[in-house]
C-alpha cells in the first residue's frame, strides 16, 4: 500500500498525469545491466564487444554500455556475471554517472557508493588513469561495495568507510568529479523495494532533506575549482531534490547549474515550471523548506510512467574558476609511499611467482605488472599486513582513514610462498597469463570450479587462470593431475 500523504502529495503533482503514474508503479519494473569495457578477453576484446549472456538485450538510451533484458534471462546466475563481465544495474540510475561526463585521468569521488553500480560505471570510463575514491559510511555496505569494485576488476580504485567531515579534511579541492548519489526518502523507488514504501513517512523526508544539506557542503569542499558534481536521488520529494540544489547554491555562491541535455531521456518533465515556494509554514518533522514547486530549469526527472525505468532525479553543479596552468593538486598527506629497499627485498616469493605466472614481457615491477590490468602510468606497490597491494604513485597517503581496499591487492605473502589474489584474476588480462585454463560457460566442469571443486587436467604445472569463454573468473594450481581450486570460499555457488 502506498502511504496516503505520498499519493496526495503526487496527485497535486502530476495532474492530469497521475492517473498514467500510478498504473507504471502497478506494473513490473524494468531490468538493466552494464557491460564491462575493463574486461578484457583472451581475444584482447572487451566485455562491451561481446555478446552478453543474454540473447534479448536492447539499449539503454541514456547509458553507455547499459542494456535491457528479460525477467526471465537471469544473468545474476550466469558465470559472466561471476567474472565481471557486466554489472547489473537499474536503468534510471545508470543516468547520474553519466551527467558527471568523467574523463581519463580525472581524479573521482563517489561519496555516497555502496553498493557500487555508478562506481563501476566511471570506472569504466577513467579507463585505468586517475583515480577513483569510493566511499560508504555504513561498513556492511562498504564491504559489498568493495566486493563489487574486485568482481569488476577495477585496479584505480580504494575504497573508504568514513564520514563526509572527516573526507573533506583530507582532500579539500582535489578532486575533478563528485558524485552525491544521497541517501534519500526512497520513492522512486516504491515498485522495486516494499521496504521504502513502509518506511516512508513526512518526517523521514524532512531528515534526509536535511542530511543531503550536510553532505553536499562536503563535497564542495572536496571540488576543485572547475570541477563538477553531480546530485542525484531516486525520491520525487521536492525538498529532497530541487529543493536541495537550491538550498546549496544559496550557500554556495561560487556554484552554478551545468544544464542537463534531456533529449536521450525522452519527453520533457511534466512538472510545470514557475513559482518557488516561499519559506513558512514548517514540514512535519520540524524541518522549514523552501524550494522549486515545479521543474528547476537544467535539472533531470526520470519518471516511471515515461521512460523504461524507476523515478530518479538529478543535478549537474559546477564551480567557478580553474586550476593554474601546471599546478600540482596533493592531499595534505601527501602521495602514497611505495616499499623500501629492505621491504622490496621481502618479496622474492612474489617475484618467483610473476616469473612463473606472467607472460609478455610483464615482470614483478609495480609499472609493469600495472600495465597487465589496465593501469595506466606509474606504480608502487604498498602492503597491509602480508597483503600486497598495486596502487598509483599519485595516490595520496590514506593515513588516518578507514580503508578497506586502498588498491589492488595483488596477493597475500604467506611463509615461503605468495598466494595471488582473487581480484588480480579477475584484473589480469589473459594475454599477460603464462598458464591458461579456459572452459566454455556451460561447460560442467566450470559450474563444478565455481562450487569449489578439483577437476582432473593434464599440462604444465603451475597456476593457471581460470577463464569462461576466454575471461578470467579464478585461480586454480594444477599439480599432479589434479586443478585444486582456489576460487573464494565465501562466492563459491551452493547450488
Amino acid at each position: 500500500m502506498l502511504p496516503e500523504k505520498f499519493l496526495e502529495r503526487m496527485q497535486e503533482t502530476l495532474g492530469e498525469e497521475y492517473g498514467a503514474f500510478l498504473e507504471a508503479l502497478g506494473q513490473e519494473r524494468y531490468q538493466a545491466l552494464r557491460l564491462n569495457p575493463l574486461k578484457l578477453g583472451a581475444d584482447g576484446r572487451s566485455a562491451a564487444d561481446v555478446p552478453g549472456a543474454s540473447a534479448h538485450l536492447t539499449r539503454v538510451p541514456w547509458a553507455e554500455d547499459g542494456y535491457y533484458y528479460e525477467a526471465d534471462d537471469r544473468p545474476g546466475k550466469h558465470p559472466y556475471h561471476a567474472a565481471g563481465l557486466y554489472y547489473i544495474q537499474e536503468p534510471s540510475a545508470m543516468a547520474p554517472a553519466e551527467l558527471l561526463e568523467v574523463q581519463p585521468g580525472q581524479r573521482v569521488l563517489d561519496l555516497c557508493a555502496a553498493p557500487g553500480g555508478k562506481s563501476t560505471q566511471m570506472a569504466a570510463k577513467l579507463r585505468g588513469q586517475g583515480l577513483l575514491v569510493c566511499n560508504e559510511i555504513h561498513p556492511a555496505r562498504a564491504k559489498v561495495l568493495s566486493e563489487n569494485i574486485e568482481r569488476m576488476g577495477v585496479c584505480n580504485a580504494c575504497v573508504t568507510n568514513e564520514a563526509p567531515e572527516r573526507l573533506a579534511d583530507f582532500f579539500p579541492e582535489y578532486f575533478d568529479r563528485i558524485l552525491v548519489d544521497a541517501p534519500c526518502s526512497g520513492e522512486g523507488m516504491f515498485r522495486k523495494n516494499d521496504a521504502a514504501c513502509e518506511e516512508w513517512s513526512p518526517e523521514n523526508v524532512a531528515l534526509c532533506a536535511q542530511r543531503q544539506d550536510g553532505i553536499l557542503d562536503c563535497a564542495a569542499k572536496m571540488l576543485r575549482p572547475g570541477g563538477r558534481l553531480v546530485y542525484s536521488t531516486c525520491t520525487f520529494s521536492p525538498e529532497e531534490d530541487e529543493g536541495s540544489v537550491e538550498r546549496f547554491l544559496e550557500r554556495h555562491e561560487d556554484f552554478s547549474l551545468f544544464p542537463v541535455d534531456t533529449g536521450k531521456f525522452g519527453p520533457e518533465d511534466p512538472l510545470p515550471g514557475g513559482e518557488k515556494r516561499k519559506p513558512g509554514p514548517e514540514a512535519e518533522g520540524g524541518q522549514a523548506f523552501h524550494g522549486s514547486r515545479g521543474r528547476l530549469p537544467g535539472t533531470l526527472r526520470l519518471w516511471p510512467h515515461r521512460v523504461k525505468g524507476e523515478g530518479h532525479f538529478a543535478a549537474a553543479l559546477q564551480k567557478a574558476g580553474d586550476l593554474p596552468e601546471g599546478c600540482l593538486r596533493q592531499a595534505p598527506n601527501g602521495t602514497v609511499r611505495g616499499l623500501s629497499e629492505k621491504e622490496r627485498k621481502e618479496l622474492s616469493d612474489f617475484e618467483r611467482f610473476c616469473q612463473e605466472t606472467l607472460s609478455g614481457g610483464i615482470s614483478s615491477e609495480p609499472s609493469s605488472l600495472g600495465r597487465a590490468v589496465g593501469m595506466e602510468g606509474e606504480a608502487v606497490y604498498i602492503r597491509f599486513g602480508d597483503n600486497l597491494y598495486l596502487v598509483s604513485a599519485d595516490m595520496p597517503a590514506l593515513r588516518g582513514l578507514k580503508v578497506l581496499r586502498p588498491g589492488l591487492q595483488v596477493g597475500e605473502l604467506k611463509k615461503n610462498r605468495f598466494e595471488p589474489s582473487h581480484a588480480l584474476a579477475l584484473a589480469l588480462r589473459p594475454e599477460h597469463a603464462m598458464h591458461i585454463w579456459n572452459m566454455a560457460s556451460e561447460d560442467e566442469r566450470l559450474q563444478y570450479y565455481l562450487r569449489g571443486g578439483t577437476f582432473p587436467a593434464e599440462s604444465e604445472k603451475g597456476w593457471y587462470l581460470i577463464c569462461v569463454d576466454g575471461f578470467g573468473i579464478g585461480w586454480g594450481k594444477l599439480a599432479g593431475g589434479m586443478m585444486k581450486n582456489h576460487y573464494p570460499k565465501g562466492l563459491r555457488r551452493n547450488e
